[in-house]
């Protein structure tokens, strides 16, 4: 992929200079550019205190701050988060987090140590019994009808930029409940990333929640039916297979998983 050295690389993507080896042709090419996706350490900073480093795409950062912040339980809504400070230094980006006293008291009582790369959601915690997470069961909910995701999925793929431009990209969308049409979209090196950046859109964007549901270019894991679950939303739907304990804990609360979607088939789980 020749890319002009004038032209800067778009958000979320850093060029690179390779060759390519050819061995049938036993011929190796020149110099030339390329795009990847970025990826950097991001540290989560609540007033002061740091909490969280994820390994994770720069962009979208607002919305990074506010998802992951709800996903975890951090804070209980938007207002909750009362500012946001950017720092880049050498190591990485900081994420300067003011919340209020009242969800920085009860942070410093739960707080757990995360260290986390771009593929896990659980590292840091103290002991097995924190895996379980209590939630609040989701309300009753209505299938999607079929030709929904049918239209959601042919229209995923051209909506994700960053993958398109550079592969090895995450995708979390927020799609409409009785059309299909993607309504938000995020992108990261994480799926879990993905996912908290499009929890975060659909709160700044103030979205109605209950009008939507959620396609992700991954598998289902524990820690993105989690995620859905905190967001109040029904309906999970994702490219790859699910494991048993997101299968488990979909059922416990409600939440309508599907998963292996592809057009034309997808396979319901709970």
């Amino acid at each position: 992929m020749k890319q002009d050295q004038n032209i800067k690389a778009p958000n979320g993507l850093v060029k690179v200079s390779r060759q390519v080896r050819d061995t049938q042709r036993d011929q190796i090419s020149d110099l030339e550019q390329d795009l990847v996706i970025d990826e950097q350490a991001i540290a989560f900073v609540y007033n002061g205190i740091s909490h969280a480093v994820m390994m994770a795409t720069p962009c979208d950062l607002q919305d990074f701050s506010l998802g992951f912040s709800l996903s975890e339980n951090i804070i209980d809504q938007k207002s909750d988060l009362l500012d946001l400070e950017v720092k880049h230094n050498p190591h990485g980006i900081e994420l300067n987090i003011s919340i209020s006293s009242r969800n920085f008291t009860l942070l410093k009582q739960k707080r757990r140590t995360l260290a986390g790369n771009s593929g896990c959601g659980l590292c840091g915690i103290e002991s097995l019994q924190q895996v379980d997470k209590q939630r609040t069961p989701l309300s009753p909910y209505q299938s999607i009808p079929f030709e929904v995701i049918e239209n959601a999925l042919i229209k995923f793929k051209a909506k994700q930029i960053l993958n398109l431009q550079a592969g090895g990209v995450h995708a979390a969308a927020f799609c409409d409940l009785t059309t299909g049409d993607i309504k938000i979209i995020r992108e990261d090196v994480g799926r879990h990333n993905a996912l908290d950046k499009l929890i975060g859109a659909i709160n700044n964007h103030e979205l109605n929640n209950t009008n939507g549901f959620i396609l992700v270019s991954s598998r289902a894991s524990y820690e993105m039916v989690d995620k859905t679950i905190a967001a109040n939303i029904n309906h999970l739907v994702t490219i790859s297979a699910p494991t048993s304990k997101a299968i488990a804990f979909a059922k416990q609360n409600n939440l309508n998983l599907i998963s292996f979607a592809r057009t034309g088939r997808h396979v319901i789980y709970a």
